[in-house]
């Protein structure tokens, strides 16, 4: 195995294993992806406060996510399609967090059904849903979450209609892709990722297909991803959830304070500040810029967590010294996993782990926990200073 000592060396194995189209589904935002860009850039421009002579033995980084253990304050976030950058993906990532101890998130877009990750993991995992207008299939989907042993449900609400993804456009990629002779030329040449989807029953989208009314095949499917989400979504419509699942409760997608207080009216247990990885309103501030004004609105009423722009360890130690109670990352595991399946991705959180517990010890913190902003020197008007 090529020795790996940070995020970029599983993304350039990645690059080289996986087709384009998946490869550039992952790694793109919308429009101009400066909020792509942003996501990570903008974690530079706050800098840790080295502190010596301190004790720094018995270091740690477990903490809870919703009243839940974890191995560190990281979850790994749903992504679509995570079958398609490896044969039974999102088994496999299931399986690697199972093993480090953090929670793993499974999106309704999936390519392995709720089922399959069931049969496939032990310990219980988190289900995202999309706001989909058919009331009949989001409840069966609750309750298959329920039947699954799932232990929170995430409701993405910043996806009522889709942002412009120019390089998606261009490979053809949709639900399902539609493969043109470029596309195929380049899967020609990934032999290796070729074998492994032949061997595998999954290819489909697991959650749909049999699932949702009238989807029996990819035409179907293609007809239903059109027609489904509700672009008439408002907050009424998601207290309607609410009453579908009696677990707790994740909203995720939140940028302004105004919405997460929103979020805490409807009965969330948590909220992810998110702007889906930059995938959805280019020109939207990144997600760590966004966090502190939203911390501050809701003060103790909500847990807050951050998404959008986790690379590394460095990137946990602030987001949670900031205030959020833990992140969630999606490229960096899928770096790993498009690289080399379940140990890729086992990988990319021991990156992360060792780069966040070496970080806080030099921080002069041993317990992940009691990490605040003294750790920090944040620019001033980094969360903006704008007009009215």
């Amino acid at each position: 195995m090529p020795v790996i000592t940070e995020i970029e060396d599983l993304k350039r194995l990645y690059r080289r294993r996986v087709p384009k189209m998946f490869y550039d589904y992952c790694e793109s935002g919308s429009w101009s992806e400066q909020t792509f860009r942003e996501n990570v850039s903008d974690f530079d421009e706050i800098y840790l406060r080295q502190r010596v002579a301190i004790d720094m033995t018995g270091r740690s980084t477990k903490t809870q996510m919703i009243g839940q253990d974890a191995a560190m304050p990281l979850a790994l976030a749903p992504v679509g399609m995570t079958g398609m950058q490896h044969a039974d993906g999102e088994i496999l990532a299931a399986r690697a967090a199972e093993k480090f101890g953090v929670p793993y998130c499974l999106s309704t877009m999936s390519i392995c059904s709720i089922e399959d990750v069931a049969e496939n993991t032990s310990k219980p995992f988190w289900m995202q849903v999309y706001t989909i207008k058919d009331d009949d299939y989001m409840q069966r989907l609750f309750d298959r979450a329920k039947d699954a042993r799932c232990s929170a449900a995430v409701i993405t609400v910043d996806l009522q209609l889709l942002g412009q993804r120019h390089k998606d456009i261009k490979n053809g990629l949709s639900a399902p892709p539609k493969l043109t002779p470029k596309s195929i030329a380049n899967l020609m040449t990934k032999i290796p990722w070729g074998l492994e989807m032949l061997q595998t029953k999954r290819r489909f989208f697991g959650n749909i297909v049999g699932h949702a009314k009238g989807v029996t095949d990819a035409s179907s499917l293609t007809n239903w991803t059109a027609e489904s989400f509700d672009q008439a979504l408002d907050w009424d419509r998601i207290r309607q959830f609410r009453k579908m699942w009696d677990g707790p409760l994740i909203i995720k997608g939140i940028m302004d304070p105004r919405d997460a207080l929103e979020a805490c009216n409807v009965g969330a247990d948590a909220i992810v500040v998110s702007n889906h990885g930059g995938r959805q309103l280019d020109g939207a501030l990144s997600s760590i810029r966004a966090l502190t004004p939203i911390l501050d609105a809701v003060g103790d009423r909500i847990e807050v967590h951050l998404d959008s722009g986790i690379r590394s360890g460095q990137d946990v130690l602030k987001a949670v010294a900031m205030g959020a109670k833990g992140c969630w990352a999606g490229r960096a595991y899928i770096y790993g996993l498009g690289a080399m399946g379940e140990a890729g991705v086992s990988e990319a959180l021991r990156v992360i782990h060792k780069e966040l517990d070496t970080s806080m010890a030099l921080c002069g913190r041993t317990d992940i926990t009691g990490v605040d902003r003294d750790i920090l020197m944040i620019p001033k008007g980094f969360s903006g200073d704008w007009e009215e």
